[in-house]
């Protein structure tokens, strides 16, 4: 199969789709792999590796020519979407809910498509799971942009001068990002506390040493789907679980925010009223951002400062540590590949294979996502 690698063309985005390892892998096992100048260049990763690994290099129209597939981190732009042939099978990161006349423009194209965040949570898929390995990533990030902005220390420190008090870390939601984000605040010597509404994020949190916080009624106790993501809780629900947080947070020196709902936006968890309560210097770092976010007063790609709260809205955390995200990803699609080809390596995505199933969202000019239709 022919694949084609594009340079990444959304603003400050600096994954790219392959790396010289996976190249390597691709090629050994009879593809023809193109990528696109610079494709590497904001990940560190130079054309001549590529080359190094087997790939030809080139211009866009290059290589495009002949390609029967695409795989790239986030979806084209609208300029390269107008340039691709029909047919071809784009594999990426497509995010078709925050961009409901996407799904349409590839239907119309006649592109086939395939988005990597709706890799089923199945054991046959989590090599392939790539919201969960960019997902970890961006928790670990989070601690490490909360502590750049937090002007003081996190571990306690006992000095001749004195004592200095551990951080306080609160991590909202507890899924992938936010047990990555609770271990590395507890590395970084921080006093952590964590909550979520699934109840087996319970004896997560605890195993890593941090303190649970939630309302635990008998809708908590139902609060998780068949596939493991969260449930959107009632009103009721939400008032008691914000008055319990509500106190907590103002007692906080950091919070991390990870709540997501699939298809939906970002859920608020914290209020203006929530913010003014806490310590002036302290930090909230919004992994949600880019889904509007879980704080009220969350702006995407801004850190804003309000009573002397300091909140960061970034909207691409693995993005800030993109060799090592690109490195994750391309495995997450040489994992995938398999179910893309029959056995001589041509292309002949399994269509009826459940987690293909899961991930088409456009196939023969046609929408065919259930949530999108």
């Amino acid at each position: 199969m022919k694949i084609a690698i594009l340079k990444e063309r959304r603003n400050g985005e600096t994954r790219v789709a392959a790396t010289p390892d996976t190249v390597k892998k691709l090629v050994a096992g009879g593809h023809d792999i193109r990528i696109e100048k610079g494709a590497g260049d904001a990940a560190s990763l130079p054309d001549n590796a590529y080359e190094a690994a087997g790939a030809k290099t080139g211009t866009l129209a290059a290589t495009l020519k002949g390609a029967d597939a695409i795989f790239c981190v986030r979806a084209p732009d609208d300029a390269t979407l107008a340039k691709l042939p029909k047919g071809i099978l784009l594999v990426g990161q497509i995010e078709p809910h925050g961009n409901k006349a996407l799904a349409k423009v590839l239907a119309d194209a006649g592109i086939d498509s395939l988005a990597m965040e709706f890799t089923p949570r199945i054991t046959r898929a989590q090599a392939m799971d790539a919201l969960s390995s960019q997902s970890n990533l961006a928790g670990y990030r989070a601690v490490i942009e909360a502590s750049g902005l937090y002007g003081r220390a996190f571990p306690m420190m006992m000095t001749a001068a004195g004592t200095i008090a551990p951080a306080k870390a609160f991590v909202m939601g507890a899924g992938v990002a936010g047990l990555q984000a609770i271990a590395t605040a507890r590395r970084l010597g921080a006093m952590v506390s964590a909550t979520d509404v699934r109840p087996a994020a319970k004896e997560q949190v605890a195993s890593l040493g941090a303190k649970f916080i939630a309302v635990e009624d008998e809708e908590f106790k139902a609060a998780e789907t068949a596939g493991g993501y969260a449930k959107e809780m009632s009103a009721e629900y939400r008032a008691k679980q914000a008055e319990l947080v509500a106190a907590h947070i103002a007692k906080q020196d950091v919070v991390v925010t990870t709540a997501l709902i699939p298809g939906r936006p970002a859920p608020k968890l914290i209020t203006k009223k929530m913010v003014e309560a806490m310590k002036p210097g302290s930090v909230i770092v919004d992994l949600a951002a880019a889904m509007g976010g879980n704080c009220e007063l969350t702006k995407a790609d801004e850190v804003v400062e309000h009573q002397g709260v300091k909140i960061a809205g970034y909207a691409n955390l693995p993005g800030r540590l993109a060799a090592d995200a690109s490195a994750l990803y391309a495995k997450n699609l040489v994992n995938l590949l398999p179910l893309l080809v029959a056995e001589d390596g041509a292309k002949a995505p399994q269509w009826e294979d459940e987690i293909i199933a899961a991930m088409a969202i456009t196939r023969d000019g046609k929408i065919v996502h259930d949530t999108l239709k």
